[in-house]
């Protein structure tokens, strides 16, 4: 695919994908649509040789994989992993609140570490899951919202009332991100308010709704920007492009490996859920494979040495205002290849055996590289890669798309770089 219709491809994605629940939903249709079978958690799995599978977690988790061969002891499994969380806002259990008599606001909670100031003064709307009710009292149905239009918006307060704010100002998250929905008239009725418009939204009741799991997300959708439209501008690129790109090269690709994509849920808030990769939920669906498969314990552990696992996230490329920010000599830059993540105190997996292997790849396929180190006075961010690699025995390596404001609500990659990502991807599903 030729690289600015990939781009575009990736931003019709992170469109389409409000919410985690919303990315995996989305990778479950493309799924399905390419031939590949769901498998249920609590019901047996039934594997064949050149069998093509997904599962979901919490519908805001997928594990897809593709048998390519059952000798899964000596060939092992090459596995991508990703997640499908972004930071925002999550909106609270009864949020509607008046504030000085005459705006409706929503009553939010910070999810991760976005940067805060770039949800201000833009067109914002609210999307995620409905718990409905059921016949079975202990499993509700579950049903996806998205409101798809421009519902809300968190006003600045005007620089005439806050001379000093160009000097840079601290928001509080509990008053000053409160988006506003509506400005109401007297005798107003604010209960329910939120519920009333998704049920509407939703097509069902509002009775019929038990809880629900919404956030906030930008509406506007992103852009190809720049003199030649080398740059993509979108929300949520950390880290949908991961996920899209394993998603593209897991349906296209195939080798001698059991090829596994990885999609976890709340990697930004620290990976501790039954959805998150701090979870068993990888380690019990490649045992389960293997057990599916007639393997014994030993031929799973003998799998697990043989296997491979990307860690696929974004990177921070050096700023162009900000040089001083990135390490002295190691500033990797926008469209100048994938970024290797290494870290002394393992915040990346990556270590010499396991970039060693994947340079070969890299040099055999002309897929440009860098590196990306933090400054030795600055503590960085982390990602699913050592989280995983404490759940299996099994050689990994830290890569990212170099990206400029990341966890902004608007975040920047190059459109080469996004191209070069996907190529290596692909490159690894078909060892």
């Amino acid at each position: 695919m030729e690289k600015k219709s990939l781009a575009n491809d990736l931003l019709e994605f992170t469109y389409r994908s409000p919410t985690a629940f919303h990315a995996v939903n989305n990778m479950a249709e493309s799924l399905l649509n390419s031939g590949f079978i769901e498998l249920l958690e609590g019901e047996k799995w039934d594997l064949e040789n050149g069998g093509r599978y997904f599962l979901r977690k919490n519908g805001s988790a997928l594990i897809a994989f593709t048998i390519e061969s059952t000798d899964v002891a000596n060939n092992g499994f090459n596995i991508v992993g990703t997640h499908c969380d972004t930071p925002g806002f999550r909106i609270k259990p009864k949020p509607e609140i008046l504030s000085e008599t005459s705006y409706l606001r929503l009553n939010t909670e910070v999810y991760g570490g976005p940067i805060l100031n770039t949800w201000m003064d833009r067109p914002l709307s609210v999307a995620g899951r409905l718990a409905v009710r059921s016949e079975r009292p202990l499993k509700p149905d579950t049903l996806l919202v998205n409101i798809e239009r421009p519902l809300l918006i968190i006003p600045n307060l005007a620089i005439h009332q806050n001379r000093e704010v160009n000097k840079g100002v601290e928001l509080n998250a509990q008053n000053d991100t409160l988006p506003v929905l509506s400005v109401i008239e007297k005798n107003f009725e604010k209960e329910a308010f939120l519920i009333n418009l998704v049920a509407q939204e939703g097509g069902i009741a509002a009775d019929d709704i038990l809880d629900f799991d919404l956030f906030l997300y930008e509406y506007d959708k992103g852009k190809l920007v720049g003199a030649n439209e080398e740059l993509i501008s979108s929300s949520r690129i950390d880290n949908l492009a991961s996920c899209h790109a394993g998603l593209r090269g897991i349906i296209e690709e195939g080798g001698s490996c059991i090829n596994v994509l990885a999609c976890f849920d709340n990697e930004e808030v620290g990976s501790l859920t039954k959805q998150g990769a701090a979870s068993p939920l990888l380690s019990t669906s490649l045992e389960r494979i293997c057990l599916s498969l007639g393997k014994t314990r030993d031929e799973f552990f003998r799998a697990l040495a043989n296997s491979f696992i990307i860690s696929a996230d974004g990177a921070h490329a050096v700023h162009p205002a900000q040089g001083g920010k990135s390490d002295p000599e190691i500033k990797p830059v926008v469209n100048g290849g994938l970024a290797i993540k290494v870290s002394a105190n393992q915040s990346y997996t990556s270590d010499a055996y396991s970039i060693g292997a994947i340079k070969q790849l890299l040099e055999e396929s002309n897929i440009p590289y860098q590196y990306f180190v933090n400054r030795s006075d600055t503590r960085g961010g982390s990602t699913i890669g050592p989280i995983s690699s404490s759940h299996v025995n099994i050689s990994s390596i830290d890569i990212g798309l170099p990206m400029l404001a990341m966890h902004s609500i608007r975040e920047l990659c190059g459109v080469d770089d996004y191209f070069y990502i996907s190529k290596l991807i692909k490159r690894f599903y078909s060892i």
